[in-house]
């Protein structure tokens, strides 16, 4: 188990997922990876997920609209504002600007210069995912990107990721890294993604069993948009809860 009390700048700490139907959203994610839930006060329908007391992720409703239903990447930040100026300078947009979630911490909403969407996290209560990397916890954030290149540039100015390309069988794939620390992936919009897929980033929960969770999200009412493949670190698959928003799962090889 790894419990986190903290974050480093840079380091994707939390995420969280909106929906149209909330009750049907929470009850789809505690009944697939067991998670306990409460709404947190005065906090619009907020949900945090736990497992074992420990705070995982959450879901909320859609704010706005116009919006989708979407699993949400935030990244940690020491200041919020001086990320949402890094952002604008690097050729992102602002779709929420810099708010204080009451003593929990500072959030935006950005959009990547590429079109895709991300948060970022300046902790004050809140610190993040108190579990990652056990399984039904955040193990793994991976932007998916028409631009491979322009995005390296982009997160590397707002966050200062660096980052390193490796074949990985007949595709590339991408590690961002913090300190020469891997945390997060990238890889390009391609031939897997469904076509008119737009620029993304898509949440990856740890399992214990990797065909048995895409079994029983089927049974709940979800699909399974990319079967169990085997890769180096383990075996993933890519799946939708009943609302259609897209997750990952995957069970880690030994070691």
């Amino acid at each position: 188990m790894v419990e986190m009390t903290s974050y480093d700048p840079g380091v994707p700490s939390w995420v969280d997922v909106s929906s149209r139907d909330l009750p049907a959203t929470v009850g789809f994610y505690t009944a697939l990876f067991g998670w306990d839930s409460f709404e947190v006060p005065d906090g619009g329908g907020y949900t945090m997920f736990l497992k074992g007391g420990k705070r995982i992720c959450a879901a909320g409703p859609v704010m706005d609209p116009n919006m989708p239903e979407v699993w949400t990447t935030y990244v940690n930040v020491a200041d919020a504002d001086a990320t949402a100026t890094a952002v604008k300078e690097a050729g992102g947009s602002t779709l929420a600007g810099p708010m204080d979630v009451m003593a929990a911490g500072r959030m935006a909403v950005f959009m990547d210069d590429g079109g895709a969407a991300f948060s970022i996290w300046q902790a004050g209560e809140h610190p993040g995912a108190e579990i990652v990397n056990e399984p039904v916890s955040l193990t793994w954030n991976e932007l998916a990107s028409s631009d491979i290149e322009k995005s390296k540039a982009f997160y590397g100015r707002v966050f200062g990721w660096t980052s390193e390309t490796n074949q990985m069988g007949p595709m590339s794939y991408t590690e961002f890294k913090v300190d020469g620390r891997s945390i997060a992936g990238m890889m390009a919009l391609g031939p897997m993604h469904p076509p008119g897929t737009p620029p993304h980033w898509l949440v990856y929960f740890a399992v214990a069993d990797t065909d048995a969770t895409v079994a029983r999200t089927v049974e709940l009412g979800g699909a399974s948009l990319a079967p169990p493949i085997d890769i180096p670190i383990g075996r993933f698959a890519v799946l939708a809860d009943p609302r259609g928003v897209p997750f990952a799962v995957i069970k880690m090889a030994a070691g």
